[in-house]
């Protein structure tokens, strides 16, 4: 790989320029696709014949491949050269895109998802380590300030567009998106990078037991965190069996990172202040990002019965002011600390959340308004100045290392954190039913009144029979509660994934200003 020479200047040319937007559009549409398909998987689920329970694995079989490939992709990259690696990965990630669309059961999909998440999933890491190798450090801001959009923009944005396309146009388009702006990106990176010669004798010394441990350890956690909820978690021996297996398989994976000679992943790099605590904020913003774009859909299709379409228009304001705040983001480095921007970054999300706490049912696309917009303004904020401060003095040699991490431990975040919200979601509305169910009695007043007045309602509207009538306003009462409890449960999961912005919020607060860090060097 080509790298910078910080010696000739700041100057760069426009043919990096574009590798450098090539890339990060490509990273955009492997994010995009988690997001987008999930919008509308109810739809896709009913074209296909998947059942409720089964087509969640039309997401998580994207999702395994992708997060097993992005550690791979930077020893790869070397060994076929990151020009043929890329343009390789970006070619077949369309073809697996357009693939989709033409699925016509629940294997066909599962598998082509796999292949799209495993070629795509290439397109993220890549991305950011163009970046850091290169672009100058002056520049590196312009950079990370694309690469913003693929990690908070696109995940906020992918329900707007997926609601869209499936209402209007069907849900194959959520897939089709990909290719015209995929095309022009093959066209760019065929143009801007560099030729190199491949290094096929890097197979030969692989680290090739890394590798094997980490695919299967990775597997089995994803497919733990993607399907505990649904099988009772470890009340299911499946459950149990996966948990050992990636405990087992990803310790294996630590210990012979630490003592290789040629590791998949320098996992040291972690005990560097700044990348130590930049990954563990990234990993905070990974499960508050990707939890809140799926906790948010779920209390609007439960609670006010939107479908895909409104949802996305909701969530269009976490969205779209990120599209004008994201590019002022390097101005505005120029002249604060990047820690400051971070941590100002971090409390507006947080205090987004907070916003959220006090849900009623009348809680709908206006109240959401203004926690969506300081959601948005905060998220715009994070991104590039906490890579940039990540990064820091990571030398070229590990550029593949720190990107893997950093962006492996975001995805696994965000499939930590949509898993514990699942969870925590189901015990509180169990909670918050436990504690309401008492004060709705027969023996209190109030209750006979409203049972009356329900049973007249019902009468007067073509229930002619008393007891059926009755019947009918006890199940009425019955639903208002578990609502209500459910709306109590989702306020409960905004403080959750505020208090795990906090925790972000106070490791941001002890990094490094990058001068001082690139001053220690490897220290």
């Amino acid at each position: 790989m080509p790298i910078h020479d910080d010696s000739k200047g700041d100057q760069v040319s426009v043919k990096t320029w574009i590798a450098v937007f090539a890339s990060t559009l490509g990273a955009f549409m492997a994010v995009l696709n988690i997001q987008i398909v999930n919008a509308s998987l109810a739809d896709v689920q009913g074209a296909i014949g998947a059942g409720i329970d089964d087509g969640g694995w039309i997401s998580t079989s994207y999702l395994i491949a992708e997060i097993i490939v992005i550690p791979l992709s930077a020893w790869l990259a070397r060994v076929f050269s990151l020009r043929r690696y890329l343009i390789a990965n970006a070619a077949l990630f369309l073809v697996f895109s357009g693939a989709c669309a033409l699925a016509h059961n629940l294997g066909e999909m599962i598998v082509l998802r796999a292949l799209q998440g495993f070629f795509g999933g290439v397109l993220i890491p890549m991305a950011f380590t163009i970046i850091i190798t290169l672009l100058p450090k002056a520049k590196q801001p312009v950079g990370l300030a694309m690469f913003a959009l693929t990690a908070t923009f696109a995940p906020a944005i992918g329900p707007t567009i997926g609601g869209y396309l499936t209402e209007n146009w069907g849900w194959q388009y959520i897939f089709y998106v990909n290719l015209v702006p995929g095309a022009v990106m093959l066209v760019m990176l065929w143009f801007s990078l560099e030729p190199a010669p491949m290094n096929l004798r890097l197979l030969r010394d692989g680290d090739w037991t890394g590798i094997a441990t980490m695919a299967i350890g990775l597997s089995a956690l994803q497919t733990v965190l993607e399907e505990g909820e649904k099988d009772d978690w470890f009340g299911s021996p499946m459950i149990v069996r996966l948990s050992i297996v990636a405990a087992i398989s990803l310790s294996l994976f630590i210990w012979i990172e630490l003592t290789s000679s040629r590791p998949l992943l320098n996992l040291r790099l972690l005990r560097r202040r700044n990348f130590g605590l930049g990954v563990g904020a990234n990993f905070l913003l990974g499960t508050a990002l990707y939890g809140s774009v799926y906790i948010l859909p779920v209390y609007l299709t439960r609670i006010q019965g939107y479908n895909a379409e409104q949802i996305g228009m909701v969530l269009a304001w976490t969205g779209l002011p990120q599209l004008v705040l994201i590019p002022l983001v390097p101005l505005m480095m120029k002249r604060f600390d990047a820690r400051i921007l971070v941590v100002f970054g971090l409390a507006m999300f947080a205090t987004s959340n907070f916003m959220n706490i006090e849900l009623t049912t009348d809680v709908a696309a206006d109240q959401l308004f203004w926690p969506n917009i300081v959601r948005a303004i905060g998220q715009a904020m994070i991104m590039a100045p906490l890579s940039t401060l990540a990064t820091a003095g990571i030398e070229q040699e590990n550029a593949g290392s720190a990107s893997a991490l950093f962006n492996m431990l975001r995805n696994l975040g965000g499939a930590i954190g949509i898993a514990a919200l699942q969870t925590f979601l189901t015990n509180r509305e169990q909670f918050h039913s436990n504690v309401l169910t008492p004060s709705v009695s027969l023996f209190q007043e109030s209750t006979r009144q409203r049972i009356a007045d329900l049973t007249g309602y019902f009468m007067a509207h073509g229930v002619s029979d008393p007891a059926t009538a009755n019947h009918e306003a006890i199940v009425a009462i019955g639903r208002s509660v578990q609502q209500q409890s459910y709306v109590m449960a989702f306020g409960d999961t905004f403080y959750l994934l505020a208090g795990g912005l906090i925790l972000a919020t106070i490791a941001a607060l002890f990094l490094k200003k990058p001068g001082a860090v690139s001053a220690a060097g490897a220290h």
